[in-house]
């Protein structure tokens, strides 16, 4: 990469790490409603990911979908209105947190229901492969989907028509508030894949380069027709599940001991350290990144409400 390409992934990570923090503090002043799932922590997986994607690429992802909307091209303005209700958000101000997406870049969405968009993504993997493109889906979800029917059907059925589809756990520990050994058979989340003898895998989640190396590596063997693959992908939320979340269930101490492995932090020093950026270079990004996010706080606070009339648009039936 070159030396901008690597700056600027910095800059979407910090750009993904502020925008959370804003969102809560807007949440907690009664600016955003519903239900709130934050990225903070897990901002290089999806970073990783996405920076390795081609824009044919399919991306579909679960509900912690607000830096993965970043990472795909959506603007923090967009993201922040969707946030808050407004009608310039990405999905008009009528998906919220959960349910952003834009199919011209690629994204097919971020959805609610535990593990229910992983047929989709088997689904679209073989709407390509029907068409013989070149294309492949990116399907993330937590670990707590593994326990589902959806997940071994979905993998079952990419498998069965070797699809072009990379199944992507984002192991963040938990289902909610359970540990994954008291709601799992199985604790290592990628063997689950063996079953239906899927190339499967396991990346530390809290480097940057390591999931983007990986990434570009599996992306192009599925790409030329290897069939699917599995990533399990270690890493941290360091939030609660939602902003609802009392988390009874573990100690601060565990959460602190991650965030010395803070993914940003990880990131900045392998800059410092192989001589690719300064310590002011690392700084301006991070107040351009901040100023990004404060811009997009004051556009979706003055951004319009959906109009009444929108309550009928967009709205999909047969008769």
């Amino acid at each position: 990469m070159e030396k901008t390409e690597y700056l600027d992934l910095y800059h979407q990570m910090v750009v993904i790490r502020r925008l959370e923090e804003s969102a809560a503090e807007l949440y907690q002043s009664g600016k955003i409603g519903g239900f709130l799932h934050l990225y903070v922590g897990q901002e290089a997986v999806s970073t990783g990911l996405i920076s390795a994607r081609r824009p044919e690429d399919r991306v579909i992802t679960a509900y912690r979908d607000h830096g993965v909307a970043i990472n795909v091209g959506i603007s923090a303005n967009q993201v922040m209105a969707e946030l808050l209700g407004k009608a310039t958000g990405i999905s008009k101000g009528k998906g919220g947190s959960m349910h952003m997406a834009d199919v011209t870049k690629n994204f097919w969405g971020g959805h609610a229901i535990v593990g229910a968009h992983l047929p989709l993504a088997a689904g679209l993997a073989l709407g390509d492969a029907y068409r013989d493109q070149k294309a492949v889906t990116i399907c993330m979800f937590g670990d707590g989907a593994t326990n589902i029917g959806f997940f071994h059907e979905a993998l079952n059925l990419s498998k069965v028509w070797n699809l072009p589809v990379v199944w992507v756990c984002e192991n963040n520990k938990y289902g909610m508030g359970t540990t994954i050994d008291r709601a799992s058979a199985v604790s290592e989340i990628r063997r689950k894949a063996d079953g239906y003898e899927m190339k499967n895998q396991v990346v530390d989640g809290m480097d940057l380069l390591a999931v983007r190396e990986t990434a570009l590596q599996v992306f192009d063997e599925v790409r030329n027709g290897s069939g699917p693959q599995f990533l399990e992908i270690e890493t941290y939320r360091f939030r609660g599940h939602s902003m609802g979340d009392p988390e009874r269930y573990r100690q601060q101490e565990e959460v602190k001991q991650w965030q010395e492995n803070d993914p940003i932090g990880i990131y900045h020093q392998h800059l410092i350290k192989d001589g690719i950026a300064t310590e002011e270079e690392l700084q301006q990004v991070v107040k351009d990144a901040e100023a990004v996010v404060k811009a997009s706080v004051a556009f979706a606070e003055s951004s319009p409400e959906p109009a009444p009339e929108e309550l009928f648009t967009d709205i999909y039936m047969e008769e």
